[in-house]
This record gives structure tokens, C-alpha cells and sequence, in this order.
């Protein structure tokens, strides 16, 4: 997904959700999409279940949203000892 695409998609507005990044058009936020999709849910469940209002392209901008903003961020995670 190039950039251009994600921008159709995404969107962050000051205004509205408290800045945080939604689905372009709607009040629904990608962090929403993305733990949805990491309970197990497939993106064909969110949409029949939860959202239907959004897209296949709108969940895999979330999802290419979310790997972007790891490159910049991460979060520390408990190192387990190598048994």
C-alpha cells in the first residue's frame, strides 16, 4: 500500500476523535481495527460484525498504518530468559 492509498484511507483530524488516527470518514479508530484483528478476528468478521460501514481496503490501511508507525515506535516488551 503506497502512501497516497493510506492517506485515502486514514486520517487524523485535531477536531474529531481527539486527533487520533480513524478510518477516513468515519469515527472508527485504527488502534479499534488493529486490536480487533489481534483477538483473532478476520477482517470479514470486523466488517460483518462490527463495522460494516467500512472496507477490505479501509482494515488493510489500519493494518499498514500500524506497521509504519512500528518503525518509528515500539513498545518495550519483557525480555524471557533463553532456558
Amino acid at each position: 500500500m503506497t502512501n497516497e492509498d493510506l492517506h485515502a484511507h486514514i486520517w487524523i483530524d485535531p477536531a474529531r476523535c481527539g486527533g487520533r488516527p480513524c478510518i477516513r470518514g468515519h469515527r472508527i479508530w485504527v488502534s479499534m481495527v488493529l486490536d480487533l484483528l489481534a483477538t483473532g478476528l478476520t477482517p470479514q468478521e470486523i466488517i460483518a460484525s462490527h463495522f460494516p460501514q467500512i472496507t477490505l481496503e479501509d482494515i488493510h490501511a489500519c493494518i499498514a498504518y500500524g506497521s509504519a508507525m512500528s518503525h518509528e515506535r515500539f513498545v518495550p516488551a519483557a525480555l524471557e530468559p533463553v532456558a
